[in-house]
């Protein structure tokens, strides 16, 4: 069999598809309508399980892969920025031809299909979930007055993530996931961990850098967002609240008690309004 030269994806081997100049792990579990899950910054597919556990168990199929420089996908020194994160995505959606699909993204994530839509169109999506999300931008500007100072972004990584990367996860877990037993933090510890530390390094600067209000604006299938009020990685007002007020068709829905990790935490909840906004669809 002859591959051609222009293909932009394609499965090379079991669980794994070939995106450019890197290799993309992903698992791929029931049968059904498609839902695609993209995870956090530092987060990989393992951290989907739970609702792709409780998802596939309704007669959806649930796919999940680990972002370039995460898990168990290459680390190919580069490629960081939103447009070819993005390009990532449709590189599985392609490569599995996925249609009529749902996309799941937390907190980076949900940046990086922002992008996917501005770039790629939804011909092949039909609603979209973004958990804990970092838009339309978390940094402090003109047109962001209560955003975060830049110079503290850069202190995070120039004196935790490329100092003391195991001490800032360790002293950071709880504000994540209040609350959670040991077994659960070193679970995410490890997560964190497995990551390529230029690929955290180069992510948190494309975060820092994101100004969606346009893209978010443009956004023209349903969208579910999912937040948490005790958010500090991406609190409440500077970014779900601003990215409910320009999505044209999106509900909001705030746990007054969860933090960034609430699909962990407040797992019955969040898989229970996914569920039912996909069911809605339908």
């Amino acid at each position: 069999m002859t591959l051609q030269r222009h293909t932009r994806a394609y499965t090379a081997a079991p669980n794994t598809i070939i995106a450019g100049d890197v290799n993309l792990y992903y698992r791929d579990w029931g049968r059904g309508r498609p839902v695609l899950f993209v995870a956090g910054w530092s987060m990989c597919s393992d951290s989907w399980g739970y609702q792709m556990m409780a998802l596939c168990r309704q007669g959806l199929r649930c796919i999940a892969f680990d972002r370039r420089g995460h898990g168990r996908s290459s680390d190919p020194g580069g490629g960081y920025d939103l447009d070819t994160l993005a390009d990532d995505i449709a590189a599985v959606i392609e490569a599995l031809d996925l249609r009529d699909v749902v996309l799941v993204g937390h907190s980076m994530g949900c940046n990086e299909i922002v992008r996917y839509l501005t770039r790629h169109g939804s011909a092949r999506v039909t609603q979209v979930a973004l958990l804990g999300p970092m838009t339309p931008g978390i940094t402090l500007s003109a047109s962001n007055p209560h955003g975060v100072d830049p110079a503290l972004l850069q202190q995070f990584r120039s004196t935790q993530l490329l100092h003391d990367f195991p001490r800032w996860i360790e002293e950071n877990v709880e504000p994540f996931v209040p609350g959670a037993g040991p077994r659960m933090r070193d679970w995410l510890a490890q997560m964190a961990l497995q990551c390529s530390l230029q690929a955290l390094h180069d992510c948190h600067l494309c975060v820092e850098a994101s100004s969606m209000e346009a893209e978010l604006k443009a956004v023209d299938v349903p969208v579910l967002l999912i937040a948490g009020a005790r958010d500090v990685s991406a609190p409440l007002e500077l970014t779900a609240r601003r990215t409910s007020a320009l999505v044209p068709d999106c509900r909001l829905v705030v746990h007054e008690d969860a933090a960034h990790g609430m699909f962990l935490t407040h797992v019955e909840q969040v898989n229970g309004e996914l569920l039912e906004f996909i069911r809605a669809e339908v």
